[in-house]
């Protein structure tokens, strides 16, 4: 199909309004937003960005994943293959996960004509939680406050009310490429922003009066998801880095006093630090993914795991 120009989503927003109030085409040297010939490629970072994706564009987009089911997001290096595809991409959706930090200038150079998508736009990033106590702590949240923190936490797409500015962003790209399908992507968006409230109503359902607001995690993925609905994320993680065995025994120490039994992880990362704590404290590992493929009835499902252990 024909490419599309790489220019930014408000230009061509308004320049299609703009055609199509006055029923011409543009002066010779401006761009403009092609006629639709077949579906868009996009292309996206992770798992539940594809889900996005097709809820707001359908039938009108084919979506294309980098990080594939198994790998992390952290560490990950797209193929070559990957690369050369991204010549026939339309679109580029990024998120803000770390190994975009090494590769999203490279990904962009692989098609100069591929709009570069970032869903974090009009999102106020966390810091990263680590176990921190005291003067780092403090530190941390002046950071926060200040600004975007220096290590921003990407996991964005666990809250339900951040997806909805995300799939703002989705909607706003898809319709200035494909300004022929902008009422299909408009009533798409319309039904996933609905279900997505469903969902917020039912965690919050779901989470409604249990005992205990704190979990333990190998990997710091729920904190905005903690914040969203008032629990607290122990992370077991030590800056990226399995805990030592000092750092273990204080884990062990905390589990037991906050009478935790239940050490969460996700199988793209070793459960081997999850599972000494669990061991030590007489406990169970359980296996939750934030990259879960159907994102909606997998946050149902998290929310009502946690639920369940938190009211034990």
């Amino acid at each position: 199909m024909a490419k599309r120009p790489y220019v930014a989503i408000g230009t061509l927003l308004l320049s299609g309004a703009l055609l199509a109030g006055c029923g011409q085409s543009a002066p010779p040297g401006e761009t403009t937003a092609p006629e639709s010939n077949g579906p868009l490629n996009a292309t996206v970072s992770i798992l539940p960005q594809k889900y996005f994706v097709e809820r707001i564009g359908g039938e009108h987009v084919n979506v294309n994943v980098m990080v594939e089911p198994g790998d992390s997001p952290a560490t990950y290096e797209p193929r070559p293959e990957q690369l050369t595809a991204l010549s026939e991409a339309d679109a580029y959706v990024s998120i803000g996960v770390p190994f975009e930090d090494a590769w999203l200038d490279r990904i962009a150079s692989a098609n100069s004509e591929m709009l570069m998508v970032d869903t974090t736009t009009g999102i106020a990033r966390m810091p990263m939680e680590a176990h921190r106590h005291g003067e780092a702590e403090e530190h941390e949240e002046a950071v926060y406050h200040a600004g975007e923190p220096e290590n921003p936490d990407p996991h964005i797409w666990l809250s339900p009310a951040l997806v909805k500015t995300q799939a703002q962003t989705i909607y706003e790209a898809l319709a200035a490429l494909d300004p022929a399908h902008e009422d299909a992507y408009k009533a798409n968006l319309d039904s996933f922003i609905a279900d997505i409230d469903t969902l917020d109503a039912d965690i919050r359902e779901a989470l409604e009066g249990v005992e205990s607001k704190k979990f333990m995690v190998f990997h710091p993925a729920w904190g905005y998801f903690a914040r969203d609905y008032g629990l607290e994320m122990i992370p077991a993680e030590v800056g990226g880095q399995e805990p030592s065995a000092a750092e273990l025994a204080a884990f062990v120490a905390e589990a037991r006093e906050e009478d935790i039994k239940v050490i969460f992880a996700q199988p793209e990362f070793s459960t081997k630090a999850a599972e000494t704590i669990a061991n030590e404290i007489g406990g169970e590992v359980l296996l939750i993914s934030p990259l879960a493929p159907d994102w909606l009835d997998s946050l149902r499902h998290v929310a009502d795991t946690f639920a369940e252990v938190l009211s034990r």
